[in-house]
């Protein structure tokens, strides 16, 4: 069944224009949330944790900052923009003993409720709205007068109006300029983590690195390695953001298109095909979740092993060098500094 796709025409904002939101954490997403909101005219408090950067960051944008307890204290709308892991332990100490016994709560994303680590009582409104793209790039959009989709969904209804909550505030922060969808926490939850792990991050890195090690155990170079296995990737991508299949197969030559139609499917065959649903099946039974909750409550031992693991795959070395001759690359990443500079 297809989604319900919401526009910007002729939307009503009159019930989030009488809300105050407090808006907890000022990262990535939290610092675009928290200005689009304030530049759509919103009453918007921000509430982060003293000390960190993002706090110096919320000051130098203009906030009189408030710790989370202070931040939902009267609030009627309190959004949970943090880390999926710190949620629960925000909740339990500096949200549930100072909100308002009607306060509705808005998650950019749904694991923490989904899976049953923050349990809202029954008077609370628990709406979700998830940007699909990054903080800066939710906030650039926004100033450049365009928008991010995002995805709207609601948990609890008891007010009758948790729906047009989602909606409007998915407008005020530039959504609606390119469309929003309806869906679920669960739906929402299980398809952003599969998306993740067995495609966009996970099954992408993996088979770059596959792909480089196999030329590179065959004798070939490493540069040339790189070059095929990384760094075309992204003209690959590009076309396919920009237009799926169609437009990539259109683009690409005819013996790149014989070889993707005779050898894609060897690559990811009924092996890789089972993987990936079991890789869902540990997310849809909370297999997953409950993983990384244990890992995270341990120490992160194990996490930051592999992940320093990652960083020092030989494919990272040769990126570097190679990227270090590469002045439009450099000149790119020189005008997203700039741009950050100016967004602070």
């Amino acid at each position: 069944m297809s989604a319900a796709f919401f526009a910007q025409q002729n939307l009503d904002t009159t019930l989030i224009d009488g809300l105050t939101i407090a808006v907890l954490g000022y990262g990535s997403q939290g610092r675009a949330h928290a200005l689009n909101l304030r530049d759509s005219g919103c009453n918007v408090r921000v509430g982060v944790r003293e000390g960190g950067p993002s706090y110096e960051q919320a000051i130098v944008d203009g906030w009189q900052v408030q710790s989370v307890a202070q931040a939902v204290r009267d609030a009627d709308l309190i959004c949970f923009l943090t880390p999926d892991m710190p949620q629960k332990a925000m909740y339990e100490e500096d949200v549930k003993p100072h909100m308002k016994k009607d306060a509705t709560l808005l998650f950019a994303h749904g694991f923490s409720v989904h899976y049953g680590r923050i349990e809202p009582g029954p008077d609370h409104d628990v709406i979700l709205c998830a940007p699909k793209g990054p903080g800066a790039l939710v906030r650039r959009q926004y100033e450049e007068g365009k928008g991010v989709p995002c995805l709207i969904a609601v948990q609890a209804d008891p007010s009758g109006q948790a729906k047009q909550k989602a909606l409007q505030y998915a407008h005020k922060i530039g959504g609606t300029r390119a469309g929003v969808l309806e869906t679920t926490f669960k739906e929402e939850t299980e398809t952003d983590l599969f998306g993740e792990q067995a495609v966009l991050c996970g099954g992408a890195t993996e088979l770059v690195k596959a792909g480089f090690e196999t030329l590179v155990s065959a004798g070939y170079q490493p540069e040339l390695a790189y070059f095929e296995c990384l760094h075309e990737l992204k003209l690959i991508v590009d076309l396919l953001y920009e237009g799926g299949l169609a437009k990539m197969h259109q683009f690409i030559s005819d013996t790149a298109k014989y070889g993707t139609l005779v050898s894609g499917r060897r690559v990811i065959d009924a092996h890789a095909r089972r993987n990936m649903q079991r890789i869902l099946e540990e997310i849809q039974d909370g297999t997953f979740a409950a993983r990384w909750q244990k890992e995270y409550e341990t120490g992160l031992k194990n996490y930051r092993a592999q992940l320093n693991d990652e960083l020092r795959h030989e494919i990272e070395s040769t990126g570097k060098r190679l990227r270090s001759q590469m002045s439009w690359i450099q000149q790119a990443g020189d005008k997203a500094d700039d741009r950050s500079r100016r967004n602070h």
